[in-house]
């Protein structure tokens, strides 16, 4: 068992060349999707392919997530991490529930704003362990 833990769990974060311009490309698509995908939600734009802005946003966040739990699979005990599997059950409603697309696009707008600015107590809190964890001893 503790060789897998290791694969999930590295002693130190893995990185790779490159790593740091991939996200940030990577970041730069998913709000390009994201803008899209909000004026197609807010605006009701039947007229407008906003579902291959929405695919853009999905990809290049299931990318950023993929990277991230590659580096340090801590990041899925994290708040930071369960807050975008949060988000991600949100934007899976718009499709059962749809004519609530623009509330939930909201909620997702503000989770992200809320996440993302947070103090580091608050991003790397786990609910599983009831405080901050930066490593898996």
């Amino acid at each position: 068992m503790g060789k897998y833990r290791s694969l999930l769990f590295p002693e130190s974060s893995r990185s790779f060349p490159g790593q740091r311009w991939i996200n940030i490309s990577l970041r730069t698509l998913h709000l390009i999707g994201l803008s899209g995908t909000g004026y197609g939600f807010l605006s009701n734009g039947n007229h407008f392919n906003w579902k291959a802005f929405l695919l853009l946003t999905l990809a290049s966040g299931m990318a950023m997530m993929m990277i991230a739990i590659w580096s340090n699979g801590i990041w899925l005990l994290q708040l930071r991490g369960q807050i975008i599997l949060l988000k991600l059950i949100l934007l899976g409603l718009v499709f059962i529930q749809p004519q609530f697309h623009a509330a939930l696009f909201i909620t997702v707008l503000a989770l992200s704003g809320f996440i993302s600015h947070a103090p580091g107590s608050t991003r790397y809190y786990s609910v599983f362990h009831g405080r901050r964890i930066d490593s898996i001893p």
